[in-house]
């Protein structure tokens, strides 16, 4: 499907309707084309604007929920996250980790070496080992090197995170399914979906044999819906000149034994993360001075020679996790696991990870085949139908981006305003200086091109985007 398509375009009746485009949303519409459902996907923002693509960017098993006794969804992730390198080598790729070991410091050596143990067990192959203080200073540039004794090397890996669930939808769109982004969408009765277009205000409906709601941190009212416990994540953006990192790192806050991580990410360099309780507006997560004092205060007790500060950040960005409460005193105490819930032609589903998501969705859809049998997911097969499309040699501004890329996304892949194409299609308002500012003009002539964009909308387009920027991924003070 090149281009997006409009309400009145859609059929009179869908075997499923999938509500949200997320990973989760953007899983089961995938599963669900699998098994040969005549689909369709909505959600109200663009693809992934939410918590997808604003994650950690790590495909993972789950280290550290070893130490809460969570064994199965380790387990889980640990076969997803091999499913995902093996199927999908474009978009995730292993990350080496290293975890530097300090005398008189958290973690100790050999309840980690047990615990990497495990996760090489469940993983079928050993990738675990230690290795002296020298290799840990050559591979962590400024590293403390105070009582350092060495340090746990294993692997885990990583995905641009908007990029896999786009992957999804539009395989998806090129096996038969349907999808509209800026679309929002209403469950009215059972079987029956009520959606606005954003864009041009139409209004319709349209019946499903079954609606999937996957609207992950945004509240539902269905009956069944569990209490969530909306917590946000927030990291920072440095250049990889900045803080030269050959590999990913992970290590403890002084204050409360938090895991922190580093990793090269699209030539820069993703930190973080925090683990909040979330009391604002879903739609737009920002990074507190809180949040910056307590990352940097993480940072420099592992890495003291960097010297870093909020000010040196590219950028910044945060995301709300869906995680169901539990009623646990620690937001980092939470469970990860999913929760599906049903009703007449109805199923729900949020919280889990993005690192499960095909797990989830195959859990939804066999709740739903409880009541359309037809819905059933098929075996587990490759995941992807159709090859990525090739993005040229021709890079952004040294990124792993290319003007051939963008040229494509405008044409095939739904870009509604430009901070789709900077921050989901692309990802460099997030991996350029000021968001990319310096080659807007350059852009501009794109979208004009490509969209049919005039003077006056691509100004507006500008603005929007550069304010959003602002609010949003700036550099904070800490």
């Amino acid at each position: 499907m090149s281009t997006r398509p409009t309400l009145p375009e859609l059929a009179d009746r869908y075997d499923l309707v999938v509500i949200g485009g997320g990973i989760t949303g953007a899983g089961v519409l995938h599963e669900a084309v699998r098994a040969g459902a005549r689909a369709l996907l909505v959600e109200q923002d663009d693809y992934a604007s939410g918590t997808s693509s604003r994650s950690s960017k790590l495909v993972h098993g789950g280290l550290r929920y070893l130490r809460s006794g969570q064994w199965r969804l380790t387990l889980e992730s640990v076969r997803e996250r091999g499913h995902l390198l093996r199927d999908a080598p474009e978009l995730v790729v292993p990350l080496p980790f290293l975890m530097p070991l300090h005398r008189g410091r958290k973690p100790g050596r050999w309840p980690m070496r047990i615990g990497l143990a495990l996760y090489d067990l469940m993983a079928g192959s050993r990738r675990s080992r230690f290795v002296a203080a020298d290799e840990v200073l050559a591979r962590a540039p400024g590293v403390a090197r105070e009582a350092l004794r060495g340090g746990l090397a294993f692997e885990d890996a990583s995905t641009d995170d908007a990029r896999l669930v786009l992957r999804l939808i539009f395989d998806a769109l090129a096996q038969g399914a349907c999808a509209l982004n800026y679309v929002q969408a209403q469950a009215v009765a059972p079987g029956r979906v009520r959606m606005r277009d954003r864009i041009d205000g139409s209004v319709r409906e349209v019946e499903a044999a079954m609606v999937v709601n996957a609207t992950g941190a945004w509240p539902d009212a269905t009956p069944g819906a569990p209490a969530l416990r909306p917590l946000r994540g927030s990291h920072f953006v440095f250049a990889a000149q900045r803080w030269p990192l050959r590999r990913a790192v992970s290590w403890l806050h002084p204050r409360d034994a938090r895991p922190l991580f580093a990793l090269p990410w699209l030539g820069v360099v993703v930190y973080g993360t925090t683990d909040l309780d979330h009391a604002g507006a879903l739609d737009a997560p920002r990074m507190t001075p809180e949040e910056a004092a307590y990352l940097l205060e993480g940072l420099a007790w592992e890495f003291p020679g960097l010297g870093l500060r909020a000010g040196d950040a590219i950028a910044t960005y945060a995301g709300v996790r869906p995680v169901v409460a539990h009623g646990k005193a620690s937001p980092s105490a939470e469970s990860r696991e999913s929760a599906i819930w049903s009703g007449p032609r109805s199923v729900g589903v949020t919280g889990g990870k993005l690192t499960t998501f095909r797990v989830t969705a195959r859990q939804v859809l066999r709740e739903a085949a409880k009541q359309v049998p037809q819905l059933a997911p098929v075996e587990a097969g490759p995941l992807f139908a159709t090859p990525a499309p090739g993005g040229g040699d021709d890079r952004i501004a040294g990124t792993p981006f290319t003007w051939d890329g963008m040229r494509h996304a405008l044409r095939h892949e739904q870009v509604v305003h430009l901070a789709d194409l900077m921050l989901r299609r692309t990802r460099l308002g997030l991996v350029l200086e000021r968001g990319g500012a310096d080659l807007l003009p350059r852009i501009g002539t794109l979208c004009q091109q490509e969209l049919g964009w005039d003077e006056a909308r691509w100004a507006q387009e500008q603005r929007d985007y550069l304010d959003g920027w602002q609010r949003q991924h700036a550099p904070v003070p800490a």
